[in-house]
């Protein structure tokens, strides 16, 4: 195993860089989080479970609730919503309109979007709920119902109030769930400019466009908060999500997160190269014993200071992850994981997602790269939730980057099991996602 101890050495040496910029570490308001929306898997945290002002990152709830009016058939996009004196009274950013004036939903979309328009904010909220105060308290009822178990809303536009907290962490979780649950609406988070009364406005996420692979989402700020930005991208089959909270201007918010965008991307890549390396070193070896091994190995290594993927300041800590191929059928089993296939699934069990009942709803939380890891994670997590005591446990396989996942899910399930399932996983710190059906 010569071999493969140079090899750490040298993979650890590769991915060393120094520890975050002063600048970042210094600031009190700064806060970073990056997942790979696809698996769940978090990249990079920093301070992501912190106390935060959300700013206009709050408008992305916003959508969300007026997205699900769209699929419930409340309103159309062309449905006008009328604006009143106290939406046409808030403070900039706004559309400018005025008290009486009516806007359709599809505008109020784009205005959300690319001008961050709080006077739409409110018009929305208004419409959909009668007040912006009532609309705030579903806001928050329906966040926890996603996991943003750290959130609450007090208006429709994130202007400043004192009571209107999120974290990192939270943040993305939305994202998550804009991208997951409403891809239909999601190439209006792509759009750059729109037309509203013969003016152009732009938008304020200077990444679309600017980063390879950016597609979204929303930026925001006021003062307490600092230059916040939720970012959406996806290159070669990966998707992920990153949060910057805190920037001291918008220029260095978005350098930062470009760096860290471009950081997990690169991490991609090198994790192939890893495999390929290490498939080359002990091309014979089982590959359960070998990430084993390679553990040992990786523990012996009198390694000083942080070990970090990419070159920008605060970037994601080193997860070496080798075994990404099912083990042989006869491998013994660990109480941990589950590495091996069993002989027959159980009867519980559905491997596709076309078995799922019609209709209803489904819980997932996690994916991996084994069947047996995905089954041995719901069994698990059905422990956890007595809800889940009757649900179907289900694989079903999604190909990525050239690579198999299996999703774990429960199915069968109500949207309101789905849901308290999720507020109570989320409240243990474990993955979840309330699945619509079809999705």
């Amino acid at each position: 195993m010569g071999g493969l101890r140079v090899f750490l050495v040298v993979l650890a040496t590769l991915f060393t860089v120094g520890h975050a910029g002063s600048a970042a570490a210094d600031n009190p308001r700064y806060a970073a989080f990056v997942v790979d929306e696809t698996t769940g898997e978090v990249l990079h945290a920093r301070r992501a479970d912190d106390a935060r002002y959300p700013a206009s990152l709050t408008k992305m709830m916003t959508l969300y609730m007026l997205f699900e009016a769209l699929e419930r058939g409340e309103v159309t996009l062309s449905t006008p919503m009328t604006v009143s004196r106290h939406a046409a009274g808030q403070s900039p950013s706004v559309l400018g309109v005025e008290s009486g004036d009516t806007v359709t939903v599809e505008t109020a979309i784009r205005a959300l979007i690319i001008r961050s328009a709080n006077d739409i904010a409110v018009v929305v909220g208004e419409h959909l709920a009668g007040t912006e105060t009532a609309f705030a308290t579903r806001m928050t009822s329906r966040a926890r119902e996603l996991g943003l178990t750290r959130t609450t809303f007090r208006n429709a536009s994130g202007l400043p109030n004192s009571r209107q907290m999120t974290t990192a962490r939270d943040m993305a979780r939305l994202a998550i769930a804009l991208h997951r649950d409403f891809p239909q609406y999601f190439h209006y988070f792509r759009e750059r400019s729109f037309v509203h009364d013969g003016r152009t406005w732009r938008s304020h996420n200077n990444l679309v466009g600017r980063v390879n692979g950016v597609d979204g989402m929303k930026t925001g700020y006021i003062r307490a908060s600092g230059f916040n930005i939720a970012v959406t991208a996806e290159r070669g089959g990966h998707r992920i999500v990153t949060v910057v909270m805190g920037g001291p201007s918008a220029a260095s918010r978005d350098n930062h997160a470009e760096e860290l965008v471009n950081a997990a991307f690169r991490s991609f890549e090198r994790r192939e190269q890893i495999l390929m390396a290490a498939n080359d070193i002990a091309p014979r070896m089982n590959p359960i014993r070998m990430q084993d091994q390679i553990a040992v190995e990786i523990a012996q290594l009198d390694l000083r200071g942080p070990v970090a993927q990419g070159d920008a300041d605060n970037m994601p800590a080193l997860r070496v992850v080798l075994d990404d191929s099912p083990a042989p059928a006869r491998e013994p089993v660990t109480p941990a994981v589950r590495q091996s296939e069993p002989a027959a699934l159980p009867a519980t069990v559905r491997t596709t997602a076309a078995d799922a009942p019609s209709g209803q709803w489904a819980i997932q939380v996690g994916a991996y790269a084994g069947e047996a890891a995905a089954l041995a994670r719901l069994e698990t997590v059905r422990t956890l939730a007595s809800d889940l005591s009757s649900a179907a446990l289900a694989t079903p396989s999604v190909d990525t980057n050239g690579r198999r996942l299996f999703r774990a899910r429960f199915e069968g399930v109500t949207a309101d099991t789905a849901r308290a399932v999720c507020r109570l996983l989320a409240e243990r710190g474990e993955a979840c996602f309330a699945v619509a059906p079809g999705a």
